[in-house]
């Protein structure tokens, strides 16, 4: 590789590492934390789980389970329904002042057997509400989440660029090697490069997967906007349709599942909501596999008569994002996956890290005096990096930021 291309990918990776290196060390510390969410809650005591009871016990009208909650909040209306992911028996209402989307909203757990209400979790506060909320918008909203995807996207330029400068820098040195015997920083240099190549494919799916998902909300409208609205031609005109005059959301759910077979319910969004439109009931299913669980199937049921409306396809870049938002998080793998996405996350700190501390001592020479073998007390001329040519050197030792 020539030695201006040497410079000029050395200043690219430079710079997009110093950009991006202390708001990608922030999402990797919240990060940390939310790869073990459920564990976390089940520690602090925040999960909430249901009374056993025999196996097969009838659920109670999904009706009534929203009754039940709409009357814990009165001046509220239900923005979605879920069950829980690992326990069918236990719903999760969504509340808020109005459909429009908020982050003022209310939890509603209910037995989904006795329609008895089991708890009212704020999922709006304490710690791991501001490590979710820091790692997806920095409590900025959607502004928040662009500029963390532009952060993500500098961080995949300082990984490609760490790659390009990776060969030139190992040319006479053994893949691995760690320069222990030299000065503190030149050692960091090492282990940073060392470390950068060897999670280099997890660090560039971890950042391009967090990209995408800062793109949800665009997303998501751009899905409205491209398909539904084709489908709401026939309510053009008509408001939103009150929940007295909503028919059954049981009788609704049923006719959704219908529409899919071997599928089971992810959640549900009500008329008016950011995933529904206002005339619809919008169901969102999930297959019953690994792989298939993270892809949803909407059905839309017409609010008034239950009846099913249309069940599109997602289209690629919907499929796109939901299959790149556990893969994010290590969710496919159950716990040895989480602990191995722990163990890179917390590589790529260090790599992150080293790459600050480089910058933070960029004036200090990464060579050294040594005496010549046979000649006590003699010095030897200072040796630069082992490295040709002499301008690749200069540009090598400049490594910074993310691998």
């Amino acid at each position: 590789m020539k030695s201006q291309s040497i410079k000029t990918w050395a200043w690219v990776h430079k710079w997009s590492s110093i950009v991006c290196t202390a708001f990608m060390l922030l999402l990797c510390v919240t990060g940390l934390p939310l790869i073990f969410h459920h564990e976390i809650g089940h520690l602090l005591g925040t999960e909430v789980e249901t009374p056993k009871m025999a196996p097969g016990t009838p659920h109670a009208s999904l009706d009534q389970v929203l009754a039940v909650a709409r009357a814990q909040h009165p001046d509220r209306v239900v923005q979605f329904a879920s069950k829980d992911a690992d326990d069918d028996n236990l719903w999760f209402v969504t509340m808020t002042p109005t459909p429009a989307p908020t982050d003022d909203f209310r939890s509603v757990a209910i037995d989904a057997r006795t329609a008895k209400v089991l708890a009212q979790p704020r999922f709006d506060q304490g710690f791991m509400y501001v490590m979710f909320k820091l790692h997806v918008d920095l409590f900025a909203g959607l502004p928040g989440k662009l500029f963390l995807g532009l952060m993500g996207l500098l961080l995949l330029v300082a990984v490609v660029s760490g790659v390009v400068l990776y060969s030139p820098f190992m040319r006479k040195l053994d893949f691995g090697t760690v320069r222990r015997d030299r000065r503190t920083r030149l050692k960091w240099l090492d282990l940073h490069n060392l470390l950068g190549i060897v999670t280099l494919v997890w660090v560039f799916v971890v950042g391009a997967t967090g990209m995408i998902n800062t793109w949800a909300d665009l997303v998501i409208k751009y899905w409205q906007h491209d398909q539904l609205s084709a489908l709401l031609v026939p309510y053009q005109g008509q408001p939103l349709v009150p929940v007295a005059e909503r028919g059954s959301v049981q009788r609704s759910m049923e006719a959704a599942q219908a529409q899919a077979p071997d599928t089971k319910l992810s959640f549900i969004a009500f008329p008016g909501t950011a995933f529904s439109s206002p005339h619809h009931t919008t169901f969102f299913l999930k297959g019953n596999e690994p792989f298939t669980s993270k892809l949803l199937q909407p059905v839309l049921v017409d609010a008034k008569t239950a009846e099913v409306t249309a069940a599109p396809k997602l289209p690629w870049y919907l499929t796109a994002l939901l299959v790149s938002q556990p893969l994010h998080f290590g969710d496919y793998g159950g716990m040895p996956m989480q602990i191995l996405w722990a163990l890179l996350d917390i590589a790529t700190i260090i790599v992150l890290g080293s790459g600050l501390y480089l910058w933070l001592r960029k004036g200090q020479p990464t060579h050294e005096h040594k005496p010549r073998p046979g000649a006590a007390g003699a010095a030897e001329p200072a040796q630069a990096l082992p490295l040709a040519p002499a301008a690749a050197t200069r540009a090598s030792t400049q490594l910074e930021g993310a691998p």
